[in-house]
């Protein structure tokens, strides 16, 4: 019987998935429901602006942490498991002349690269659900908010008595769906780091609007450019059926997407992420 991975295994095959191409296919420019739009509505509630000091955790290809330095006018640091993606966010961000105010850094969750209390505000979208140790991340969130700063996150919501198998195995971890929690235990989560939750929003339609999305570029991909999801490992013939899987997850309330904003309490700087 084969071991199962290990939390480094898990991230770095996250990180593989998330830097590569066939992901960039189907996912487009934003890797998370809502796209930008939501992403926007986070920065709006965490009241961003030109004097914020913002960290991105998991920050991909850098759209997030460049939609905050250019609309909000924000000072962001982002931190991804990917050497790729770093490398391509850095590239964007000198693309778009915004390098003095977007830096990016390859770094892990669980270990920020940052001092305590740097931070103003700090985003996770659609990631702390593939962390193998959430409450350490969390931990290392509240660690480097300021008093009073606030953490902002998108990210899939799941009852795990109820998913299907299609959306239990490794692949499904990756999408971010195996490994996802109830809206009620990330809170928890987030308030043991001493993150006050204030807010929180359902946006289940905005994981329906992805899988469809990601069922039309499939289709269209399949005719145009197959060998490509091939060479990137897609499964064309098992595709499908995860995405049904997953439309009728969301339809039963079984899966689905919420935005939380928490607030580090006075105590939370004394919580301090520890090596197991």
């Amino acid at each position: 019987m084969s071991r199962p991975p290990t939390g480094e295994q898990l991230k770095a095959c996250c990180a593989a998935a998330y830097s590569s191409d066939a992901v960039a296919l189907l996912l487009g420019d934003s890797y998370h429901p809502g796209g930008t739009a939501l992403t926007r509505r986070l920065a709006g509630a965490l009241a961003l602006g030109p004097d914020s000091r913002v960290l991105d955790v998991a920050s991909g290809r850098g759209t997030t942490a460049l939609l905050l330095a250019t609309v909000h006018g924000a000072e962001v640091d982002a931190v991804d498991y990917s050497a790729a993606n770093t490398a391509l966010a850095q590239g964007a961000a000198q693309a778009a002349g915004l390098t003095g105010k977007a830096r990016f850094t390859t770094g892990d969750a669980e270990h920020l690269p940052y001092p305590d209390s740097t931070f103003d505000a700090a985003v996770c979208e659609c990631a702390l659900c593939t962390f193998p140790d959430k409450a350490r991340a969390a931990q290392e969130f509240a660690r480097v908010l300021k008093p009073g700063g606030r953490l902002g996150i998108t990210d899939v919501t799941v009852d795990p008595t109820r998913l299907p198998p299609e959306l239990t195995g490794p692949g499904a971890r990756i999408a971010c769906v195996a490994d996802a929690r109830p809206l009620d235990e990330y809170v928890g989560i987030l308030s043991a780091a001493g993150l006050r939750t204030v807010r929180t929003e359902r946006h289940d339609h905005a994981m329906t609007r992805m899988i469809d999305q990601i069922e039309a570029r499939l289709n269209l991909l399949r005719i145009t450019a197959p060998d490509r999801l091939i060479d990137a490992g897609v499964g064309l013939d098992v595709a499908p059926a995860v995405l049904t899987a997953a439309r009728g997850a969301v339809a039963e309330g079984v899966l689905g997407y919420a935005l939380l904003i928490a607030e580090r309490t006075p105590g939370g700087a004394a919580i301090r992420a520890t090596d197991a």
